[in-house]
């Protein structure tokens, strides 16, 4: 892993070639990431190696302003928010980019999933990811006040597994892995910047 900050570059024939036609949006240049987490700094590397393939992206480690572990989805989209706009703060990035894990409690159990915020000069975006249900055991230490990372690792006998296949990759058997999760959630947030004539730029945050 990078030390915060580095650039990070990856051979783009390892993504599949080039660019997608659809990206139309001037290069962001530097892409600031809120995160040294390799699961979320190398979902970035994808997305952007992918879509917009000028742009350097360069992770920083940056507060969320939020609980360690975020609970419903206003919380979690207020950390990852917090988390691109202190990053491209930081770095001074053109754009930011937020990834939030949370888990949202409700009366029949406890639900995983992720925001991802990228927010820039000429506006903000953000998406959610998908979800996945957690066990009782799980949600129980969570309500608790536990987070969910080291809640999994102990259960599991996995080591950060935040940082690897992640719990979605332990609750899916591996199909899905944390870094791909992140990469999907990402490339929803972009949507708007895929196709700009298709949507009203410039969206703010809940709550912001």
């Amino acid at each position: 892993m990078s030390n915060p900050g580095d650039m990070i570059e990856m051979d783009r024939a390892e993504l599949g070639g080039a660019g997608h036609a659809g990206w139309s949006g001037a290069a962001p240049g530097v892409v600031a990431v809120g995160s040294v987490n390799p699961t979320k700094v190398n979902a970035a590397v994808k997305v952007f190696a992918a879509l917009a393939p000028d742009a350097a992206v360069r992770p920083v480690a940056v507060a969320s302003g939020v609980p360690e572990q975020p609970l419903g989805w206003e919380e979690t989209t207020r950390g990852a928010f917090n988390r691109a706009e202190a990053a491209r703060r930081t770095l001074g990035g053109g754009w930011g980019v937020g990834l939030e894990g949370g888990v949202v409690l409700t009366e029949d159990g406890g639900w995983l999933m992720g925001v991802a915020a990228v927010v820039a000069a000429s506006g903000n975006w953000h998406a959610r990811g998908g979800t996945v249900l957690l066990p009782p055991a799980v949600v129980e230490r969570v309500r608790a006040g536990e987070e969910l990372g080291p809640v999994v690792d102990d259960i599991t006998g996995l080591h950060e597994a935040k940082t690897g296949m992640g719990a979605i990759g332990w609750l899916t058997g591996g199909l899905v892995l944390r870094e791909a999760s992140w990469v999907d959630t990402l490339a929803r947030a972009m949507a708007p910047l895929v196709h700009p004539e298709w949507y009203r730029v410039g969206i703010s945050p809940p709550n912001a």
